[in-house]
């Protein structure tokens, strides 16, 4: 059972009220990241001088991703007796590293199911960060043990992507983006269960309303394509993408309604593409950003570039928590491929 302090009526989406509270009380404890105008390399060789394109740089959020936001929200949330019980978690990684670092901070234990696939340095870090650690084969096993944690032992799940208090958390990336670069013409953020999408969507639509934001996904975690093309919140049967913490395997109607309600649309992006985003980040302005973070921009190259051809745009960078070997690896198939 969860116990929560106060959140918004199941069905709602953050207002501006909502938000700007939120970034205030966040204040302090994550971080304001900054932004950075790409102006060099591929931006200037494909789109030339008449194209704005501006990185939102959550890779250098405490814990390495956006996460913390929603994680450190949801958690604050708590009452006594649910900090008593401890939270729950279910991720490949960012996740959860990002609930174990806020678990900490505000002395509350935390167990995180993962799934063994994850990268050896995710479930590290949330070991360094005191959390209880869980393996299970895959995905959909590790939410269905996460799910028995919670039931079983009161815990709080601490949804990766789902509910009010994450896309209150996320939304602060919208607003802190739109004071940082006013008059944008659209932002492109990447996609796994929606979370992210729903809390910028959210946030940059009321702020700037003729702002077109757009969703990225890889082709092999496509859940919420799928969704907007449906209709409804869709499950998949197998995920399979390069961009693993994007890999949720199911959209959910909270994060689902949101997006649908603020974002313009969403795209795909295959894999190669992700892997060429990456190291024309690398090249160009020298962050390491694992795949999840380079999607965004792989969306602009690919299925968008027309569209947003002569605009100024905003792109989400979300993440870097990727060990050397891997993203040496896709740098590697990247550069090949560029």
């Amino acid at each position: 059972m969860s116990t929560l302090k106060s959140s918004p009526a199941s069905g709602s989406y953050p207002s501006m009220h909502d938000v700007v509270d939120t970034a205030h009380r966040l204040r302090g404890k994550v971080l304001r990241t900054p932004v950075w105008r790409w102006q060099t390399g591929a931006v200037k060789e494909i789109f030339g001088d008449g194209t704005e394109v501006w990185l939102k740089l959550e890779l250098f959020q405490k814990t390495g991703t956006f996460k913390v936001r929603g994680a450190l929200n949801s958690i604050e949330a708590l009452d006594d007796d649910a900090r008593q019980r401890g939270v729950v978690a279910v991720s490949a990684g960012n996740h959860a590293i990002a609930v174990a670092w806020a678990a900490r901070s505000n002395d509350v234990h935390a167990k995180v199911v993962m799934p063994r696939h994850a990268s050896p340095a995710r479930i590290e870090a949330c070991r360094e960060y005191g959390a209880e650690v869980i393996l299970m084969p895959d995905v959909h096993q590790a939410f269905s043990h996460g799910l028995a944690i919670e039931e079983a032992e009161g815990r709080t799940l601490i949804h990766p992507y789902d509910g009010p208090l994450v896309a209150q958390g996320t939304a602060t990336v919208g607003l802190e983006l739109v004071e940082q670069v006013p008059d944008l013409d659209a932002v492109l953020v990447p996609v796994g269960g929606g979370g992210l999408l729903a809390g910028i969507a959210a946030a940059v639509k009321q702020r700037l309303p003729d702002c077109a934001v757009y969703g990225v996904e890889p082709e092999g975690a496509d859940a919420m394509t799928r969704s907007f093309e449906s209709g409804k919140p869709q499950r998949l049967e197998r995920v399979d993408s390069i961009a693993d913490s994007l890999g949720a395997p199911y959209a959910m109607d909270y994060s689902f309604d949101v997006c649908r309600q603020f974002a313009d649309g969403m795209v795909r992006v295959a894999d190669d593409d992700i892997c060429t985003a990456m190291a024309h980040l690398y090249r160009d302005v020298k962050l390491v950003a694992e795949p999840a973070a380079a999607t965004a921009a792989a969306g602009l190259f690919g299925p968008l570039r027309e569209v947003l051809r002569g605009k100024r745009v905003g792109l989400i960078v979300c993440g870097s928590n990727i060990d050397l070997p891997r993203f040496s690896a896709l740098l590697q198939r990247g550069l090949a491929i560029a």
